[in-house]
């Protein structure tokens, strides 16, 4: 699956992941309206604007971008109408040739990992009958409980042709106060450790880029941090949160791309998704609010490439 992640990449030029993170505060008042007429102001209401909202983000960036990453959360608040919502938003990312990641980030212990994995990557089985339900093509993990919460996902992947990402060293502000501490005989700090334990875990997956399908989650918000991991962790492809609303920069990211420009994905989730509510987008595009998010792709892609190249 990282070859084909690549591929895409290569072909769109763009190393950029739009986040589907959507809130309702984001999404335009006559989609709400709609969705609220058919349902109501209730779950169900409120994931159709989600859905109607994702498929016209979709439609408007798809031939821009390699992959999108919707953010489990933000649909599970609203039940079961929220995760119908998920299911249909990737569904209809896949229709369009887009690669999927799950921001799901779960953890736990072997046996309920595996529920997990099959769900997510693998096929539900029904007595002899098996079902693929999520139809994500990564998914994000928590490497907290060891390698018995990620193994359970290892024959999923090689069976489907699936890849997992693995939280490292994470964009958020509080993410030094675990992650930093000193560990092992050598005092390293643990991002590091952890990322080491990835090499050895994606050792079995490499594809033909050198890569692996197991990647690691690396913030643009620690530069340094970033450059340190791409000088320990060859094989290692990163997801980069931390670009626009976090406050990172592409100059701040350049680190954890390889000495050829690749090597990572970049996420950008209100950056993009809520341009239409900045002004200087909206003056572009008038009422044409899903163009906003494809002015904003195509400004990102422009400043990444410029630092890249």
């Amino acid at each position: 699956m990282i070859d084909r992640l690549m591929e895409k990449i290569r072909e769109t030029q763009n190393p950029t992941v739009v986040g589907l993170d959507p809130r309702l505060n984001m999404i335009p008042d006559y989609i709400k309206e709609e969705a609220y007429a058919k349902y109501g102001k209730t779950p169900a209401g409120a994931a159709e604007a989600f859905w109607q909202f994702n498929k016209a983000i979709i439609d408007a960036v798809y031939d821009l971008i390699p992959a999108v990453k919707p953010q489990v959360a933000m649909y599970e608040m609203y039940g079961t109408a929220g995760m119908e919502a998920y299911i249909k938003t990737i569904e209809y990312a896949r229709s369009k040739g887009l690669v999927i990641i799950g921001d799901i980030k779960r953890s736990d212990i072997a046996s309920t990992a595996e529920a997990y994995a099959a769900g997510h990557i693998g096929r539900a089985v029904v007595e002899d009958e098996e079902y693929e339900i999520f139809k994500e093509d990564f998914v994000t993990l928590n490497p907290y409980l060891g390698v018995e919460s990620i193994e359970p996902y290892f024959g999923h992947m090689k069976k489907y042709d699936k890849g997992i990402v693995v939280l490292v060293k994470t964009s958020n502000p509080g993410s030094g106060q675990i992650q930093d501490l000193p560990a092992g005989p050598e005092g390293k700090p643990l991002y590091e450790i952890v990322g080491g334990l990835l090499e050895e875990w994606g050792a079995d997956f490499r594809g033909k880029y050198g890569y692996s399908d197991v990647l690691a989650v690396v913030g643009a918000t620690h530069p340094e941090q970033g450059k340190r991991l791409r000088e320990v962790l060859p094989h290692t492809f990163f997801l980069v949160p931390g670009y626009g609303a976090q406050g990172a920069t592409a100059e701040d990211l350049r680190g954890c791309f390889d000495a050829n420009g690749e090597g990572a994905i970049v996420n950008s989730s209100r950056g993009i998704i809520a341009a239409w509510k900045k002004e200087k987008y909206a003056a572009q595009v008038g009422d044409d609010w899903a163009q906003a998010s494809r002015l904003a792709v195509l400004e990102m892609k422009e400043d990444l490439n410029r630092v890249l190249k």
